[in-house]
């Protein structure tokens, strides 16, 4: 039996600390395996997904770009044992695995064999022990590429350009970027206009602005990004994505979009907000009434209740149904997702809106068509209703998705919403060429039923939108 972490004295704990530290580097390690066999010997009908890192995604807390590291990780340490034994003896950590892997998977362009060799295991034994360093290890590889990198110096070497765009936990975008010389100039040729300060609002474009402009460069660099993102969705030369020219589409409910345009400027926000929750709630039985809330306890408040008292388990389920599923949102985007109510109202003053009427499910009421293709109007509907590949565990960007007709064209099934959905180009041909099913449920959305080979019981599963905790 585990002793109680309290009941551990100051040498147990720093003891069990180290102990538990190392085994799972090795726990680490005999995933990395694993991976490595699923890669090698599991169908990709019983993933569900072209890879490993999909299902891993799908089926752990694993991030997309952590599941993608281990199965990068297993598919190249498979060539490097060196660096493997290191991994699986526990005595290297896996981020500088990766880091050396990345190296001799990708070495200098001058550097010989024998250079190679040498070099990647004086960077095992730097990245072996506690004693490891990361700065060590990329300085030693720095330094390789700047002598062996090839005839081109490192600010006019393109191949080692770089761009990440990462989606945080809270919605926003980081961006992280590596670039050349010459696309660096362009960039910055580019934002230069743009981040010059602006006057104060009383005073004179000629002169020094006094207090005017009091953001700091790194905020006028991100606002002049933005206008150059504009001024390029604005344009008419955009490459063609999902059969038109990209731009922002905002994804709201027809009641919400009354709500916003019937509300006054932006001054008024906070009253129209209260007034809105008012009618709401007047217009809602008395089964999904909201009551008020107890400020000291959080718990609602029943001024009807026979006692008068305040049950803590009585508050009203029906006013938080669907919590974390569809349609609750009053804007959502396709690429960054819920948008709160202020930012859809400036959104819905600000640009032309494709009206697509919801139902009660958040679902588009059905956009007939006898044509084989999917019209732009539709898709936007599609989008609007499945906001990514709708497959499970999947959620591949609307932009990177085709229309997929649950029942086949050539077998008389028309283009319509309740015959249609969203899936990447390997789902698609997974849901044309294997025994998992679709079809549209009475909510008026996709579930899909897996093979007997991965559900024995073909249980349905919710669309990669609609999974997750549903409150009853």
């Amino acid at each position: 039996m585990t002793t109680a972490i309290w009941q551990l004295s100051e040498a147990e704990l720093l003891a069990e600390s180290a102990a538990v530290s190392h085994q799972i580097q090795l726990l680490e390690a005999r995933r990395i395996a694993l991976v490595a066999d699923i890669d090698t010997r599991v169908s990709r009908e019983k993933l569900g997904f072209p890879g490993p890192a999909g299902w891993l995604t799908s089926t752990t807390l694993l991030s997309a770009g952590k599941a993608n590291k281990i199965v990068a990780l297993a598919r190249g340490l498979k060539n490097f044992p060196d660096i493997a034994d290191a991994v699986n003896a526990g005595v290297m950590t896996v981020d500088h695995a990766a880091l050396i892997l990345t190296f001799a998977e990708t070495p200098p362009k001058n550097l010989p064999q024998a250079g190679q060799d040498i070099a990647r295991k004086a960077m095992i034994a730097a990245a072996t022990g506690p004693d490891a360093r990361t700065g060590r290890i990329r300085e030693a590889i720095t330094k390789l590429h700047d002598r062996f990198g090839g005839k081109k110096p490192p600010p006019e070497d393109t191949d080692r350009n770089e761009f990440f765009a990462s989606k945080t936990l809270n919605g926003r975008l980081v961006l992280k970027g590596d670039f050349d010389a010459i696309t660096g100039e362009k960039l910055l040729t580019a934002l230069s206009p743009l981040t010059e300060p602006r006057p104060a609002a009383d005073g004179d474009g000629d002169e020094t602005p006094k207090t005017g402009d009091d953001r700091s460069p790194a905020k006028r660099r991100a606002d002049a990004f933005g206008h150059i993102l504009d001024q390029y969705l604005a344009s008419s030369d955009r490459p063609i994505e999902g059969g038109e020219r990209p731009h922002l589409n905002l994804h709201i409910t027809l009641r919400d979009l009354t709500d916003l345009r019937d509300s006054a400027d932006a001054d008024d926000i906070a009253d129209d907000i209260a007034d809105d929750e008012t009618n709401r709630a007047a217009a809602e039985s008395d089964t999904d009434r909201v009551d008020p809330v107890d400020i000291n306890t959080g718990h609602p408040i029943h001024p009807d209740a026979e006692d008068g008292t305040n049950p803590p388990c009585a508050a009203d389920r029906g006013a938080y149904r669907d919590l974390f599923g569809d349609g609750t949102s009053v804007g959502w985007l396709p690429w960054m997702g819920p948008l709160s109510r202020n930012t859809s109202r400036q959104l819905a003053c600000d640009c032309v809106l494709t009206a697509i009427v919801m139902d009660e499910h958040g679902s588009p009421i059905n956009l007939a068509r006898t044509a084989r293709t999917v019209t732009a109007k539709q898709r936007k509907a599609l989008i609007a209703r499945d906001h990514t590949c709708a497959f499970p565990g999947c959620g591949k960007p609307a932009a990177w998705t085709e229309g997929h007709h649950i029942r086949h064209w050539a077998d008389g099934g028309p283009t319509d919403m309740n015959n249609l959905v969203l899936l990447c180009g390997f789902h698609h041909r997974l849901l044309h060429h294997s025994d998992w099913e679709v079809f549209i449920g009475t909510d008026n959305h996709p579930w899909f039923i897996p093979p007997a080979t991965v559900d024995p019981y073909r249980q349905p599963r919710r669309s990669h939108a609609r999974a997750g905790p549903h409150i009853a």
